[in-house]
């Protein structure tokens, strides 16, 4: 909670409660992304292994300690993913998620894996109807395979699926019996987004006596990142999530929001967070699974200011209207123009292209970008300085123009070709692409990068 002047005031959310620890006295916390193995569950997303590679290279220079690369057991082709993430040497521990079969094992080290995501039944909707046990056979299961995978020398974790509508106590006894076994941690699994936070800090606090021990949430209640807070309040280490939240159904927890949150609310540092927004981009282009405008952290929106009295304000104050500064998570401010602009973010946007123009200039040029904003338009770069060029009749000097391009697509490969003129120098590079436009940009991006 603030007390108005920015600074912090003691809160009693977390650490009051008799099974919490507040959380700016936590010590550590550790994140497991699951983004190449849960996040590729969400629908529509296929990685390939250059992909995997690519995605797990950013993850470990933003210091992410564990990278569950895949599901060894889905397939060949899954596997030869996982071996091209094991082989980038990597700071970050590489896991498999392997079901509580010793194939799967099997099936994990083939890849050279540091390590298994054990992941067990732990309700009766699992343990019975899904995987038709009894309770005592999975304690039992579970305790050899915990055994096997340590006899083999893997840094193993056993998540108890659906553990957050188990039997409280039968879980215990499972997660137990599988810390008595050698593993290396245990951890609390919201698997379906059905726990409050309550429930979070009642059985993770009741299962951390049992070792270290991770959560994993999802948003079906929109509670992730809150019951992933509650957990690490109640003792938890290690949270699991991926980059934006993406997953099957709601998603999974998004590792910037608890990164930034832990970060800026209570001084806990975890991820290096000036390489969030990169990873985010990466992720997001590459699944296709585009973020929102208005995520946290990561969307486009985060930082943007139209408002005239915001933009005003920012202005003078950068601070007035933010959390924490942009570049803390590798974010630039952007002013946006349109219908709620003001002249103060309108002669601002102009500074930065270095336009300098008079009060009277100053104020057509504002019109008119209310008037397409008024539209339903977003007031782009080019359209502020077409305006401005308009108003004021000077002509800008321009470093880059189009001489000619050809694209060309129906029956083969896309392909696209283009003359650009660079500060007098003519340049004409062919791309290939998914389509005539992303050939376009590959092309005019070969030309510029000369």
């Amino acid at each position: 909670m603030s007390d108005g002047t920015g600074e912090r005031e003691e809160t009693t959310l977390f650490g009051d409660h008799s099974e919490t620890t507040h959380l700016s006295d936590v010590e550590a916390v550790q994140f497991l992304d699951t983004t190449l193995r849960d996040g590729e569950q969400a629908p529509g997303v296929s990685l390939t292994p250059d992909e995997k590679a690519r995605i797990a290279r950013r993850l470990d220079r933003a210091d992410v300690d564990y990278i569950e690369a895949g599901s060894a057991c889905t397939g060949p082709g899954e596997r030869e993913t996982i071996s091209r993430v094991t082989e980038l040497d990597l700071e970050a521990t590489v896991t498999s998620f392997c079901r509580g079969i010793q194939r799967d094992i099997d099936l994990a080290m083939e890849c050279d894996v540091d390590g298994v995501n054990l992941v067990v039944p732990a309700s009766d909707r699992h343990v019975t109807e899904k995987v038709g046990t009894t309770r005592a056979e999975n304690v039992g299961a579970t305790r050899e395979l915990v055994g096997y995978a340590k006899d083999h020398g893997l840094w193993v974790e056993v998540i108890g699926e659906d553990g957050s509508r188990a039997d409280l106590d039968y879980l215990e006894e499972l997660l137990g019996a599988a810390i008595d076994a050698g593993a290396d941690r245990v951890c609390w699994a919201d698997t379906v987004g059905h726990a409050t936070p309550d429930e979070a800090v009642n059985a993770v606090s009741r299962l951390s006596e049992l070792g270290p021990i991770s959560t994993h949430t999802h948003d079906d209640l929109g509670l992730a990142v809150m019951n992933a807070l509650a957990s690490v309040a109640a003792g938890a280490d290690v949270v699991h999530g991926t980059v934006n939240g993406i997953g099957e159904r709601a998603g999974n927890v998004a590792i910037e929001e608890v990164a930034i949150a832990l970060d800026h609310g209570y001084g806990v540092e975890t991820l290096a967070l000036t390489e969030v927004y990169d990873l985010a981009e990466l992720v997001a282009n590459t699944t296709g699974t585009q973020l929102p405008p208005n995520k946290a952290v990561v969307g486009q929106n985060a930082f943007t200011h139209e408002s005239g009295i915001h933009t005003d304000g920012t202005l003078k104050d950068e601070a007035m209207y933010e959390p924490y500064p942009p570049e803390t998570v590798g974010r630039e401010r952007r002013l946006a123009l349109g219908k709620h602009a003001g002249r103060a973010g309108v002669e601002a946007a102009l500074r930065e292209r270095d336009v300098e123009v008079d009060d009277d200039d100053l104020d057509e040029i504002v019109t008119r970008v209310k008037k397409i904003g008024d539209r339903g338009k977003r007031v782009t770069d080019a359209d502020l300085l077409a305006i401005a060029e308009e108003v004021t009749g000077r002509e800008r000097d321009r470093r880059v123009e189009v001489v000619d391009l050809t694209t060309v697509a129906g029956g083969g490969t896309p392909t696209a070709s283009i003359t650009l003129e660079v500060d007098g120098e003519e340049r004409t590079e062919a791309e290939t692409g998914s389509g005539p436009v992303d050939a376009a940009i590959e092309a005019v991006q070969a030309a510029l990068s000369h």
